[in-house]
């Protein structure tokens, strides 16, 4: 009986870590010294140095001071096997208002690519340094905490990091179709992982 209890609790804890939020991660995972390298998708860190980490709640209270969204989703890859004559027209859902830089997560990122993400940033903040950014992707992905930390380590002091992603607004929330930011879409794609 004792050795089917212990598995029994076992596998409650099995569930409970399963029915985690999508950002809960059933591995502590600390902080790389600077940027994520490794796979885009996977387990994150639960806290982000230099910004503060939120929840749906929170950023739903942060919306109407317009704090700058910004969403790194990397874009869609046309399957291999999509028929040659049909239109590939994929959609992009986000947060409404969020200004959407496909892969500006990666790590290491083009310097031209770096460079025009911290262009486009100090655009959209009016160069204010204070502005409330929030960086987000989907859930279980590096691109949006790198972002956040790329801005951390150039000095922006009011950055949030919401790990839940599109996924976690739209379980609240609506969302609305975006496209690339046009400054952003103008240089050369970045390419998905495979």
């Amino acid at each position: 009986m004792r050795v089917l209890a212990r598995m029994a609790a076992g596998a409650l804890a099995l569930v409970a870590l399963a029915a985690a939020t999508p950002a809960d991660s059933p591995v502590n995972v600390p902080e790389p010294d600077g940027l994520w390298t490794g796979p885009q998708r996977g387990y994150t860190p639960a806290t982000l140095e230099g910004a503060t980490v939120i929840d749906g709640k929170r950023l739903a209270a942060m919306m109407p001071d317009k704090p700058v969204l910004l969403d790194v989703v990397v874009a869609d890859r046309k399957p291999a096997n999509f028929p040659a004559d049909r239109p590939w027209l994929p959609t992009h859902r986000s947060i409404p208002g969020a200004v959407w830089m496909p892969g500006a997560g990666v790590a290491p990122l083009a310097p031209e690519r770096e460079a025009l993400f911290f262009r486009r940033v100090e655009e959209l903040t009016g160069g204010d340094t204070s502005k409330a950014i929030v960086t987000f992707c989907r859930p279980e992905c590096w691109g949006s905490w790198n972002a956040g930390r790329r801005l951390a380590l150039r000095g922006y002091s009011n950055v949030h990091w919401f790990p839940e992603g599109v996924e976690g607004w739209q379980d609240d929330h609506d969302t609305a179709v975006v496209k690339p930011d046009p400054a952003w879409a103008a240089l050369a794609p970045i390419e998905p992982e495979r």
